[in-house]
């Protein structure tokens, strides 16, 4: 990775090219040209065949100079670096400072590429793109110029860490309209790279940045937080109120069918289907009391006694013999 400073002092990291893809890059342009140059050498010998040996000599130097050095310098100052072979291999020509190349830079490199390329058999134009730190070769050096990758492999978004949950929908009454795009992107470069700062260097970027915020808004940032902290705590609001934007807050009732949605955290959360919401309106819950158990009353003694407790008493004398029968009327 090469960093590149424009000339608004702004660093840019640009993936110089190597030797491999850069050396693929040269041949399909040659044979390119070359194709070119035999066809059109061709086709001019044949129209002046009568002439004689000096002009047919004069009209080869000129085809040569006009297709194998002004071609290719004519085809980077229009294509503003993007040859045949740099397209195909997806590389591009810039300046020192990352800005387009002109007629004078493609100039110069093509002019060195005759003598480094085309009279050497690109010997030196190797040795010096392998000495070089970021891959040029002489004409790079002399032009300004640098070759880059433009088909870079997409990684994975940083990962902007969150903040302290007891910050966590403090800011909601932020007015965050006035801080400029250029801020965010300074905020979010910073978080996802605080880890790697030293901690003096990190503490007085976060200050600044927190800085700069506090003047966007309008308000001052919290006595006692970190201003690390603190900007995290802001883009989370900030992201937050996108999502509210981009997708809204899904009521329950709405649609029947429809995901139920949760605004914790500020920001909506989608319940799965099924999920128990209370309507709008509905009353806040109430835990249940817990029944209490009704103690068993005492037990109620009989009020009738039982023959078998009960005391024999004496037989009247007049009272009939007991048989187990009624007796007859």
């Amino acid at each position: 990775m090469s960093e590149l400073v424009t000339g608004e002092a702004v660093a840019l990291e640009l993936r110089a090219a190597r030797l491999p893809s850069r050396a693929l890059a040269v041949l399909i342009d040659l044979a390119a040209a070359i194709g070119v140059y035999v066809a059109v050498s061709v086709a001019l010998f044949a129209a002046a065949g009568s002439l004689d040996t000096a002009a047919q000599a004069a009209i080869s130097v000129a085809t040569f100079l006009l297709v194998l050095v002004g071609g290719p310098i004519a085809v980077e100052t229009l294509s503003h670096g993007r040859s045949l072979g740099k397209l195909a291999c997806g590389l591009r020509v810039v300046r020192d400072d990352g800005g387009p190349i002109r007629f004078r830079h493609a100039l110069v490199r093509g002019a060195m590429g005759v003598i480094e390329i085309l009279g050497t058999a690109g010997v030196v134009a190797c040795i010096a793109s392998l000495v070089s730190a970021r891959g040029r070769r002489l004409g790079d050096v002399f032009a300004g110029t640098l070759v880059v990758r433009e088909r870079i492999p997409v990684a994975q978004s940083a990962f902007v860490p969150p903040p302290p949950p007891w910050l966590v929908g403090r800011f909601a009454e932020l007015d965050l309209s006035g801080v400029p795009d250029g801020l965010w992107l300074a905020i979010r470069q910073y978080l996802t790279r605080m880890g790697q700062l030293d901690p003096q260097v990190g503490w007085s970027m976060a200050s600044r940045l927190a800085a700069d915020v506090a003047a966007c808004t309008g308000t001052a940032a919290p006595h006692g937080v970190p201003p690390a902290a603190y900007l995290a705590a802001v883009v989370h609001e900030r992201q937050a109120r996108d999502a509210r934007k981009a997708f809204g807050v899904v009521r329950a009732g709405a649609g029947a069918g429809a995901p139920a949605t949760s605004t914790a955290y500020g920001a909506p959360v989608v319940m799965p289907p099924g999920a128990f919401v209370p309507p709008v309106g509905a009353p806040s819950y109430q835990p249940v009391q817990p029944v209490q158990q009704v103690q068993p009353a005492e037990q109620v003694q009989p009020s009738y006694r039982s023959p078998v407790n009960e005391p024999a008493r004496p037989a009247q004398e007049d009272a009939p013999p007991r048989t187990g029968f009624a007796p007859p009327a």
